[in-house]
């Protein structure tokens, strides 16, 4: 009877025994891999559209990611990311405990409104981006119907040669850093924008190189003004301009 009640204490003892031992084997190597790879520094690089806070709340969202070496694996192995206005973002482990988030946003230069979104294209007339978010630094176009807009293709415009002015407009507003906020087009396709309170005529011409030049010119110089521009008899012979009050009426 004794040896009967005794057999189950040791069955029991050796479990405790191989218990402690796969604890040892396997949980003191998982408290140092913890430990040492403890995520404790963060850099967010190359984000404009988003705040570095923003940006970590997408990258890191479980325990597993304040790992930094599984949250390397993960970025490059195992995640597609999928953020408005976002191309890539990528992982750099620079030690145990730090890491840099690289951000690649979408190089946009222009919008439509469509549909109560609005589309987004690159510089080559590509859309690539839909929001009801309306960018404040990326001009819209107005003043064209557009009959469908379809992301990941281009630009469909009423007439073949408006693409290639909207290309040029939107181009070099952007190699320029102009601040414009719209590109309106009237019924005879000619150009005006407006650059905040400023009200600019640009007429109707092939291309709007050398008068967005001089636009750029003016603009510091009439800051803070409330201006209508004429602009559309200006040309590298003549630099005709006419400046007068903006009234609240729209301008032609």
């Amino acid at each position: 009877m004794r040896e009967k009640q005794k057999k189950p204490k040791s069955i029991r003892k050796k479990l405790f025994l191989k218990l402690i031992g796969i604890l040892i084997l396997f949980g003191i190597p998982a408290a140092i891999f913890v430990s040492t790879f403890r995520l404790q520094n963060i850099t967010v690089k190359g984000a404009t559209r988003y705040t570095p806070e923003e940006i970590q709340e997408k990258v890191i969202q479980t325990r597993w990611d304040h790992n930094s070496l599984l949250l390397y694996l993960k970025m490059k192995y195992f995640t597609e990311i999928n953020i408005p206005f976002i191309q890539s973002i990528d992982l750099e482990l620079v030690d145990n405990h730090s890491v840099n988030i690289l951000v690649y946003e979408k190089k946009v230069t222009g919008c439509v409104e469509f549909l109560g979104e609005y589309l987004y294209f690159d510089k080559d007339g590509i859309v690539v981006e839909s929001s009801a978010k309306r960018l404040e630094d990326i001009p819209q176009i107005k003043g064209l119907h557009f009959n469908k807009v379809i992301l990941h293709e281009k630009l469909e415009v009423p007439k073949a040669d408006l693409f290639d002015v909207i290309l040029n407009l939107t181009q070099i507003i952007d190699k320029y850093e102009m601040d414009i906020d719209t590109i309106s087009f009237n019924s005879k396709y000619e150009v005006t924008v407006d650059c905040g309170d400023i009200r600019v005529q640009l007429g109707k011409r092939s291309t709007y190189d050398e008068i967005l030049a001089e636009l750029k010119n003016i603009l510091p110089e009439v800051k803070g003004k409330k201006l209508v521009l004429d602009m559309r008899e200006f040309n590298k012979n003549t630099d005709s301009i006419i400046a007068k009050p903006k009234s609240s009426r729209k301008a032609d």
